[in-house]
């Protein structure tokens, strides 16, 4: 069985919907942003209400061990009554946590996610543990004894770690997942260039994608974008820009665009979003990630379908309330592929 470390944040996430939420669309000529809004000084009720435990390292880490491997998790939280509800949360969940950090000095992450009518979600981020991660908290022999490494999103002062992480694993052998944070990215691409070059596989969505490259994806309506390509140069131009060496696979997520995968050469892999009700997005992207890095190990490196698997796992997680309530085993995955024949993915030249 494949041995996985996750290393990433941890997190109470509080859920809260209301239907009083405005979505306000800023438009201008390069780029169109949207925006949640409530009306200023009132007093609203809320629609739903729910406690969930999550973050990018424990994301990640549940669903691999869900999909079936011998998965530990690395984060870090304090000592309060936050912290209980995470022990709590893992005591079914089939994940090693004897490599994680918890100490007094610092306070259990803690998010505040408003969810709008529409599914999508504004979070308010209170990082504690999550940006402190400091060298010596990670028990690098648990990392040399794995097989594989994730990376997830990681802020503030704890981005520092990457790079030591990243040449260790790089120097035992590990195949290296990297699905890099905003807080990372922009400290530039020179610097994300030296994080990204050990990596098998790089996850990145859209957004994170046109701030790390610079590169920004023009607007639709712009007919002389497409030339006489079947996809966006832009996109084109982004992919290729990350892949920094021969062996990486390049992943793109576009929200509910779909996603990409670039291994090189002159063609790019596409896959439409899995569809369904959604709920919350919130740990989509989380599932997405890991599930694509697991599918190329069980499908012995078939992009296509694993992106396929992807994309129908984060697609049952964003059906419910909390990161990783829908998560699906392989088993499951399969199921509903096999259930929506028409659901495949694209080889699209460029």
């Amino acid at each position: 069985m494949l041995k996985i470390v996750t290393i990433g944040s941890a997190t109470i996430d509080v859920f809260v919907k209301c239907d009083d939420a405005n979505i306000v669309s800023v438009n201008s000529k390069d780029r169109k942003a949207d925006y949640m809004s409530y009306r200023y000084g009132a007093k609203l009720d809320i629609t739903d209400f729910d406690t969930k435990v999550g973050g990018g390292g424990v994301n990640t880490a549940v669903n691999f061990a869900n999909l079936g491997y011998d998965t530990s998790a690395i984060f870090k939280i304090g000592k309060d009554i936050y912290s209980k509800g995470i022990f709590k949360f893992f005591e079914d969940k089939k994940v090693n946590l004897s490599h994680i950090v918890q100490t007094s000095k610092t306070t259990t992450g803690f998010s505040i996610i408003l969810v709008s009518f529409e599914g999508d979600r504004t979070v308010l981020a209170h990082r504690g543990g999550n940006g402190e991660i400091k060298k010596e908290d990670i028990d690098f022999e648990a990392i040399k004894d794995a097989e594989f490494l994730y990376l997830a999103p990681l802020n503030g002062k704890s981005t520092k770690i990457l790079e030591p992480i990243i040449d260790f694993a790089h120097k035992n052998d590990l195949k290296i997942c990297v699905n890099a944070g905003s807080s990372s990215i922009k400290k530039g691409f020179e610097y994300m260039k030296r994080i990204l070059e050990y990596a098998q596989v790089v996850v990145m969505n859209k957004e994170e994608a046109q701030m790390c490259t610079k590169i920004e994806v023009r607007p639709d309506t712009a007919e002389e974008c497409y030339s006489d390509k079947p996809i966006h140069p832009d996109i084109i131009s982004i992919l290729k820009k990350l892949k920094v060496q021969d062996y990486q696979v390049i992943v793109m997520t576009d929200g509910g665009n779909g996603a990409y995968a670039y291994a090189g050469g002159e063609k790019v892999y596409y896959a439409p979003v899995f569809p369904g009700k959604i709920v919350s997005t919130l740990g989509a992207g989380d599932a997405f990630a890991s599930t694509f890095c697991a599918s190329m190990h069980k499908t012995n490196l078939d992009i296509g379908k694993s992106l396929l698997y992807a994309s129908i796992n984060s697609g049952s997680v964003v059906s419910a309330f909390g990161a990783t309530e829908g998560l699906l085993t392989f088993d499951e995955v399969e199921e509903k592929l096999k259930s929506n024949p028409d659901y495949t993915y694209k080889i699209i030249p460029i």
